[in-house]
């Protein structure tokens, strides 16, 4: 208030000067200009004037006039009351009013100035006075109806200097001015509201006014007053404890301000002093006279009513005067009252809105916040939700809850014996249970009744979780922060570590639930404090993923950036939690609420990205023999989820960001444009607050991109000078034959040049790809291919995650040249296709690309290398699962027989994988029996005889593809040649190709030993290869030999019986000869040999 007077100094000059130029008694001794003398304005001066602080009474006058002196001589010293007297007498408030604060931060306060501060009467403004009322100078009891503006309301913000007020300076001045509303509005409603309703019958007044004997019932005001006057006694007597019993007993009452005893009402003399003086008064009730004009104040309403029943003889002239004064006064009394209850609404909704956006973070969208809420699992649609979110706010509210709960109680104590029944009595109690709590005067009983309700439902389900969690944020609402901390948390507190997960559960869940309702401090604090033990100790999968839930709610209102440290600490322990649904919650809610903390610090691109990026890059530094890639998925992913948070972070730190205004009509956005978001927080339209600001945001985005480039935005260059480098340099490291991690980063490619569109990846994100690949003819042989580039992951990333992205023919065309490159380059260079291979894998996954890397394999059957032709036969094998039987039969199929008549041996070498793979998945006869012609060709064409690599190919894909392939196809071909290629392999005079083609052997016949062989197959073709097999053993591999000839023995001894018994159904014969002994002996020996482990693994597989 001082800050404010000081403020307004300006204003009062001008009137001092006017206050002496009208007095000469003032322009002799300004009150402004100090008199000479050590005492010479000592308030304790003896002046006679009245003790009335109110201007223009006669007392005062000549209290004046006497301190002011007469005669014409100027007296030698002038009291400071006199000079007070002549300020109030005069109007001049805001000196007088200076002239206070002064005389109170001296030690010298004026009894005068503050008994007329303090009384609000004395500053009504002068509205609406009906003629005849009072000289327009003096403030009447008719006027008490003014719209107020004391001193106290005065808003001196608005005179401030600063123009640029801040948000909690607006919010003080809205929240002094609501009290100061809610103070004046409350004087308003005792005075009309309640004095109306409890008004006693004129008739029955006027019964009492003729027998005093009758004692009248006490009115409001009346009791009010003299309860005040009682307090006051008993603390003036030392009546300490009595005193506190009767504030307790009439606790709608402040007994500490007399104004809330009644508006504008003068405060009598104490209780003593009435008493003392009531012999100099005492009267009998027959001698007195009403002598007054008009009518008492408290006789207003009930004159109103009888005023149309008077009879024509009594409405004399001065009757018909009075009553339409008093008409007028009610009418403004009225107005102003609707008035001023509109205003406490309105500013009771304007300081809530504040209140509320002040535990917010500043730059966090509505739509944001909604949907961070939107995770606390609330239920207010069902009939009992929507009890249980309102709470009762009176005693009226309560019998009407009650009419509304009971018959819906009563019922169920009657049946409660099924516990299905007691359940539901259960949870129809909760909303009296909060009722009572809320509005229950005694904090043990409050506590009491919050312990049962939490330990209402042994073990909640779903829906009474809701209904519970519902009830408490009403609670919430009502009590305010104060009592949520005092009252609810310690409930949650005790039951931490209950026995139940599904108390647990509620716990975790009313964190969440109850954190915009809390002190920041409490928040950051305390409740953090408990989610985290819960997330570290906890083992209930359900629990925890509540807790990752509540704490990114938590993270949504939180403050400190003291806690960013043990936020990101919480969030890495998350990410790596072994349950799938925690890691899920983490993505939806914790990392993405997470985000948006982090951007408002300013730490998305200076700590939390590079944090995670240094984490991926030292896992690949320490996993040379071994990658966690487990630990790699948890980076990657984090790092694809803030993907949306960072591409939000540079629209709105763009140098076209203050132009996004919406205006006209909004260019809508492609259902395409994004990624589908994982939760509805990494939608980057409500990270930026709406679609609409999103579509003209992106509209500028496009258009700086296109045209102006990206000078001085400096969020979009950390992403290209520093983000993409790093990501390229850390592709280039991983293990290109770990399917896996290819996987994650395509993924993570594909969403980043999604997310930042088209022209990004055109011209940000392509180039810095190709300027590292640099894909020429001219580079073969050379120095480029030592660091062996084209070998790395950064070939099958480049084209799975950038050059997929976007599907027009240009872009198709695109990706089409660089596989055809990489594959000629490659091929020519006699670099490993490992590279090749995970470009093709990943590609095939998807059916929408099997047309393009059949137009690229072709380009390499119609090649002039036999090297890229070569490559281009192996390359079909991967392409082939999954694809239709439409495409392999009119594309692949004709592709594959060109190449095996290709004059190079080693390109039709190279189309028997491929060859096989089709045996193996597909099941139309005619493409079947062509793809046998062919391999058939292959093992009885005289030319091919020789062919040692042709064989160990034919042998390698007949152990690969023979346990699933058709059964004729296996039966008819598959094992009758194998029997040849044994019988031709003991003619072998190459001991090593001898061995290697043994070993095979031995590998396909170990895959097939699992499969049904008839009889005949088994005698004529499967024995006689196992024994042609054992004879290359028996010189070039003993402990192989032992193993085939347990497998013989077995054989042989299975077929014997089964000569002499009958056979058991359809049981094959190499079922029958696994015997428990047999299989044991079997594996043994094969764990002791180096054979392929993928072969072994085919063993077990069933034929898709």
């Amino acid at each position: 208030l001082y800050l404010g007077l000081f403020r307004v100094r300006r204003y009062l000059g001008n009137e001092a000067s006017s206050a002496q130029r009208q007095d000469p008694a003032l322009r002799q001794s300004s009150p402004l200009t100090p008199a000479r003398g050590p005492n010479s304005l000592s308030p304790q001066d003896p002046v006679a004037l009245g003790s009335s602080a109110r201007p223009g009474l006669p007392g005062e006058v000549s209290a004046a006039a006497v301190a002011l002196g007469g005669g014409g001589e100027t007296p030698a010293r002038l009291s400071i009351d006199a000079i007070a007297a002549q300020l109030l007498r005069d109007q001049y408030l805001l000196t007088a009013l200076e002239l206070h604060t002064q005389l109170v931060e001296s030690g010298r306060e004026l009894p005068r100035l503050r008994d007329y501060f303090s009384n609000p009467g004395n500053f009504e403004r002068q509205s609406g006075t009906p003629p005849g009322m009072g000289a327009p100078g003096i403030p009447g009891a008719a006027d008490r109806a003014g719209s107020i503006s004391t001193l106290d309301s005065l808003d001196f913000a608005r005179y401030s200097d600063d123009g640029n007020r801040e948000t909690d300076e607006r919010v003080a001045v809205l929240e002094f001015e609501l009290r100061k509303a809610k103070e004046t509005i409350q004087a308003l409603r005792a005075n009309l509201t309640k004095a109306a309703e409890h008004e006693v019958p004129l008739q029955e007044r006027k019964n009492y006014k003729s027998s005093p004997e009758i004692q009248e019932p006490i009115k409001p005001l009346e009791k009010r007053a003299l309860n005040f006057l009682v307090n006051e006694f008993l603390l003036k007597n030392n009546y300490k404890l009595t005193s506190i019993t009767f504030s307790d007993e009439n606790d709608d009452q402040d007994f500490e301000l007399w104004d809330d005893v009644g508006l504008n009402i003068p405060k009598p003399p104490d209780l003593l002093q009435l008493y003392r003086d009531f012999g100099n008064h005492q009267v009998t009730g027959k001698d007195l006279v009403d002598v007054a004009s008009g009518v008492e104040e408290d006789e207003l309403e009930a004159l109103t009513p009888v005023l149309g029943s008077l009879p024509p003889s009594l409405e004399a002239p001065q009757t018909v005067e009075v009553i339409q004064k008093l008409e007028d006064k009610i009418s403004l009394l009225n107005s102003e009252k609707w008035s001023l209850m509109e205003q406490i609404r309105r500013l009771e909704r304007l300081v809530f809105k504040h209140h509320f956006l002040k535990n917010l973070l500043k730059k966090l969208s509505p739509a944001f916040h909604q949907a961070l809420l939107s995770f606390c699992r609330m239920s207010a649609d069902s009939r009992l939700g929507s009890e249980v979110s309102r709470i009762a706010d009176s005693e009226k509210s309560v019998m009407l809850m009650l009419g509304r709960c009971l018959p819906h109680i009563v019922p169920n104590v009657l049946l409660a014996k099924r516990e299905r029944m007691v359940l539901h009595l259960c949870q129809e109690l909760i909303p009296l249970i909060l009722c009572t709590a809320c509005l229950h005067p005694e904090p043990k009983e409050r506590d009491q009744l919050l312990h049962i309700l939490f330990n209402l439902i042994k073990r909640p389900d779903d829906e009474q979780r809701q209904m519970i969690l519902t009830g408490c944020v009403a609670f919430a609402r009502h009590v305010g922060p104060t009592r949520v901390e005092a009252e609810l948390l310690p409930q949650c507190w005790e039951q931490i570590n209950h026995k139940y997960p599904e108390r647990r559960l509620l716990v975790a869940e009313s964190c969440g639930a109850l954190a915009p309702y809390l002190p920041k401090e409490i928040r950051s604090s305390l409740v953090l404090s408990m989610l985290q033990q819960m997330l570290m100790e906890d083992k209930a999968d359900l629990v925890r993923e509540a807790v990752i839930k509540s704490l990114g709610i938590i993270m949504g209102y939180i403050d400190d950036p003291d806690k960013y440290q043990q936020g990101f600490e919480l969030l890495l322990s998350a990410l790596g939690d072994p349950s799938e649904r925690v890691v899920s919650a983490t993505h939806q809610v914790f990392l993405p609420a997470y985000a948006a903390w982090t951007t408002e610090l300013g730490n998305l691109q200076s700590h939390l990205i590079p944090t995670l990026l240094s984490k991926i890059e030292k896992l690949l530094r320490e996993g040379e023999h071994g990658l966690d890639e487990h630990k790699l998925h948890m980076y990657l992913s984090a790092l694809q989820s803030l993907i949306p948070s960072l591409f939000a972070l540079v629209l709105q730190n763009a140098p076209f960001s203050s132009k996004a205004k919406l205006h006209g009509e909004v260019p809508q956005i492609e259902v395409t444009r994004f990624p589908r978001p994982m939760s509805p927080l990494q939608d980057v339209s409500t990270i930026i607050g709406s679609r609409e600001q999103l579509a003209v945001l992106l509209q500028l985005y496009d258009y700086q991109l296109e045209h102006e480039g990206t000078t001085g935005w400096e969020t979009l260059l950390w992403v290209v000078n520093q983000l993409l480098p790093q990501l390229i340099e850390i592709v280039g490291k991983i293990n290109v034959t770990s399917t896996a991690c290819v996987h994650e980063f395509s993924r993570f490619f594909w969403r980043l040049c999604r997310t930042f569109g088209k022209i990004f990846t055109n011209t940000k994100v392509k180039p810095q790809f190709q300027e590292i690949l640099r894909l020429s003819e001219e580079n073969i042989d050379s120095s480029f291919f030592l660091n062996g580039v084209l070998t790395k992951a950064t070939v099958p990333i480049y084209a799975t995650g950038v050059l997929t992205c976007y599907i027009q023919e240009e872009d198709r065309k695109l990706l089409v040249g660089f596989l055809e490159d990489v594959m000629t380059l490659l091929s020519l260079s006699h670099a490993p296709l490992d590279s090749l291979k995970a470009s093709f894998v990943e590609l095939g996954a998807n059916p929408a690309y099997h047309e393009l890397l059949l137009t690229v394999l072709w380009y390499g059957v119609v090649h002039t290398s036999a090297l890229v032709r070569c490559t281009a036969a192996r390359m079909f094998e991967l392409t082939l699962r999954g694809m239709s039987e439409a495409l392999v039969d009119k594309r692949v199929a004709p592709a594959l027989v060109t190449l095996s008549s290709d004059p190079e041996f080693s390109v039709r070498i190279a189309t028997i994988p491929a060859f096989g793979t089709i045996m193996e998945t597909v099941i139309q006869r005619e493409l079947l029996e062509r793809v046998k012609m062919q391999l058939a060709s292959f093992l009885e064409d005289p030319q091919y005889q020789d062919q040692y690599s042709l064989h160990t190919e034919i042998i390698k894909t007949f152990g690969r593809v023979g346990p699933n392939a058709e059964p004729r196809f296996r039966d008819e071909f598959v094992i009758p040649h194998l029997h040849k290629l044994a019988l031709v392999n003991n003619l072998q005079i190459v001991d090593s190709k001898r061995l290697d083609i043994a070993t095979h052997l031995f590998e396909a016949y170990s895959a097939l030993s699992c499969c049904f062989i008839s009889e005949d197959l088994m005698v004529n073709h499967f024995l006689p290869g196992l024994r042609c097999l054992r004879t290359d053993m028996e010189h070039l591999s003993p402990e192989h030999e032992v193993i085939l000839s347990s497998m013989i023995k077995e054989c042989e001894q299975k077929v014997e019986n089964k000569t002499v018994q009958e056979p058991q159904g359809s049981m094959s014969i190499a079922a029958s000869l696994v015997s428990e002994d047999t299989k044991t002996k079997f594996l043994n020996k094969m764990g002791q040999l180096t054979t392929s482990g993928a072969m072994l693994a085919n063993v077990f597989q069933r034929k898709k």
